[in-house]
């Protein structure tokens, strides 16, 4: 797979925070000078009502409403990374059918799925991984897919039961993220939390690190397998 590393957030139930992982995913690789991509696929167009507020003094962050159809321009011109482009992070929709994982994760170096802790959440989580080895014909081995648990409260017993569900799966967890009010101020101001000041979120920014390091030791165009940042990324979000 040449070019830029393509970051595909997907979970086809809605609400499990796409959006925010998203748009953070983004912020954190503008602040590296990585000057990425964001394709918003989601008809609610969220992604890109954070980046018409983002001020324009910040590091740069291309879009594309992914979502709309250009009849003027070719599919794949219209979704083309332009010159430049560092880093591409796909937003998805809810709601998106097994059968349409193939083409939504084609050529993605990492797959995340942002996972709640709630009944309803892990049936569809685990219904989401089995279609992404199954129909999507994802290989484990290949380091591809990772989980997000997104706005937990530890040491509750959901909490506990979504780790237990976790670790049968065979996917590594690659971070753990607090249910934060963080993350809504920042969107409501156009930035993410890797651009705030990081007194006020350190916390948040502290959980991030083993998702970086999981999307760092993937990031050549040759899929490298990362084994020991996989097992460094659960055993810090656990």
């Amino acid at each position: 797979m040449q070019g830029p590393q393509r970051i595909v957030v997907l979970n086809p139930k809605g609400g499990s925070g796409k959006t925010t992982i998203a748009i953070n995913l983004a912020s954190y690789f503008a602040t590296r000078g990585l000057t990425p991509l964001l394709m918003d696929f989601d008809p609610q167009g969220s992604s890109m009502r954070w980046i018409r507020k983002r001020p324009p003094t910040l590091p740069e962050i291309r879009a594309v409403a992914a979502f709309e159809r250009d009849t003027r321009l070719t599919r794949s011109f219209q979704l083309r990374a332009p010159e430049g482009t560092g880093r591409v992070i796909v937003d998805t929709p809810a709601a998106v059918p097994s059968h349409g994982f193939p083409d939504i994760t084609r050529d993605a170096h990492k797959i995340i799925v942002p996972v709640l802790p709630s009944d309803i959440d892990i049936h569809a989580a685990s219904k989401c991984i089995a279609d992404l080895l199954l129909v999507a014909k994802i290989r484990r081995g290949d380091n591809r897919i990772g989980v997000i648990a997104n706005r937990v409260r530890r040491n509750t017993l959901v909490y506990q039961a979504l780790m237990r569900f976790l670790e049968t799966l065979g996917i590594p967890v690659v971070a753990t993220f607090r249910d934060s009010q963080s993350y809504v101020r920042s969107a409501e101001l156009g930035i993410g939390i890797h651009e705030m000041k990081s007194y006020t979120v350190r916390e948040d920014l502290d959980q991030w690190q083993p998702l970086v390091e999981w999307l760092e030791a993937g990031a050549s165009p040759v899929l490298e397998h990362a084994g020991g940042a996989m097992a460094a990324g659960a055993a810090s979000a656990g």
